[in-house]
């Protein structure tokens, strides 16, 4: 690859990344279900389009079968498992309740933000024959203190849900840039058990809501077992 167009390969993986962090900050925020529903679809685009722009500057067609399980399983089978296994009930409902504020929840998302791209650099440093690690391992460390802190601050255990695998997306989008061919097991893994993962926490949430009348995690602590 000309040092060209591997230039702009790099501009256009780290506009991708900052698109990533956005959507996972936005996730983290979203005072809307759907909203976020819809921003965790733009992260998965995000990893899968990092994905398709590494594949083809490193000649990867194991990263060409990532990006195309990642589009298939997070952007499209996860929502739709999501959807039918919670209904319209929790994404029908126009605000999800926060822990901290909005303000707040922004602030500390900007220190762990620093914290991510701080502890990453170390392992850079001590890759530098991998051209794009410098973008995605900071993107992807980063992306995983925004799933944990998703899961930290939200009281709906969708959006909780939806942090777990944002975390499991920031771990693939630092993965990649490290590790380029991965075997076929691996692949055939991630495409089956994240959506399984995400129908079985799916339909334990859709239980619990028609026990319950919501989903909302704060209010599990009082649940008793019937006898």
């Amino acid at each position: 690859m000309s040092p060209q167009a591997l230039e702009f390969a790099h501009a256009l993986d780290g506009s991708i990344a900052a698109l990533s962090v956005l959507a996972g900050l936005g996730v983290i925020v979203a005072r809307q279900m759907r909203g976020a529903l819809y921003l965790f679809i733009s992260h998965a685009l995000m990893l899968s389009a990092s994905a398709v722009v590494l594949a083809l500057s490193l000649h990867s067609t194991h990263l060409v079968w990532v990006a195309l399980i990642t589009l298939v399983t997070k952007a499209i089978a996860v929502p739709l498992v999501l959807v039918w296994a919670t209904g319209d009930k929790v994404y029908g409902r126009r605000e999800v309740d926060h822990v901290l504020s909005i303000p707040l929840s922004l602030l500390i998302a900007a220190g762990l933000a620093f914290v991510a791209w701080s502890v990453s650099q170390p392992l850079v440093q001590a890759i530098p024959e991998q051209p794009f690690a410098a973008i995605n391992v900071p993107t992807g460390l980063i992306t995983i203190f925004f799933g944990a802190f998703t899961v930290a601050v939200r009281r709906e255990g969708v959006a909780q849900l939806m942090g777990l695998l944002i975390m499991e997306s920031g771990a693939f989008f630092a993965s990649i840039s490290i590790v380029h061919d991965l075997t076929i097991i691996a692949e055939l893994a991630a495409a089956v058990d994240v959506p399984i993962a995400a129908l079985v926490i799916g339909l334990l949430l859709r239980s619990i809501g028609t026990v319950t009348g919501h989903t909302r995690v704060g209010h599990m602590a009082s649940l008793r077992e019937r006898r």
